[in-house]
């Protein structure tokens, strides 16, 4: 038994459809802003961190400076959140364990912290400032960005 029955109003299943497409497409994780906490040095540090920002390279990596919020002298950010620099943070407690894994870039020593569920979070050691990286988890295996950072942090952030 075949069914010749119609939709009195076709035209409307159109509109619904495109309407879930496009709530769909919104909520996407490709399209989320990247919000970055701004950190909050001591007057000192917050010196350092302004004049590394006028430093920092335009890319990373073959990625672009972005303008994820809020706006801040203390952070920048490189593609949509590939690569984020956040300056002035606190000293990691990680800094105090003797096992912890380092690396150097261009002259600049780095912490390396890999958070569960996370890219590899970097952050620099023996300098009046500490200035931390973050890769998301393409970088996993990748601290090759690190070193776009080497000269401007040691031109702008003393060592101890």
């Amino acid at each position: 038994m075949t069914s010749s029955r119609r939709l009195r109003h076709p035209v409307l299943l159109g509109p619904s459809v495109a309407a879930l497409l496009l709530a769909a497409v919104g909520c996407s994780s490709t399209d989320a802003a990247v919000s970055i906490t701004v950190p909050t040095p001591s007057p000192e540090a917050a010196g350092y961190c302004r004049a590394l920002h006028k430093e920092l390279p335009r890319t990373v990596a073959g990625l672009g400076l972005g303008d994820a919020g809020p706006k801040s002298e203390l952070t920048a950010e490189w593609g949509d959140g590939e690569i984020v620099l956040r300056c002035g943070v606190p000293r990691p407690a990680k800094m105090d364990d003797p096992m912890a894994k380092g690396t150097e870039a261009n002259g600049v020593n780095w912490l390396l912290e890999q958070p569960d569920g996370a890219g590899p979070r970097f952050t620099t050691t023996y300098r009046k400032a500490y200035v931390e990286v973050t890769l998301s988890e393409a970088y996993v295996h990748d601290a090759s960005p690190l070193a776009a950072f080497g000269p401007p942090v040691r031109r702008t952030v003393p060592g101890l």
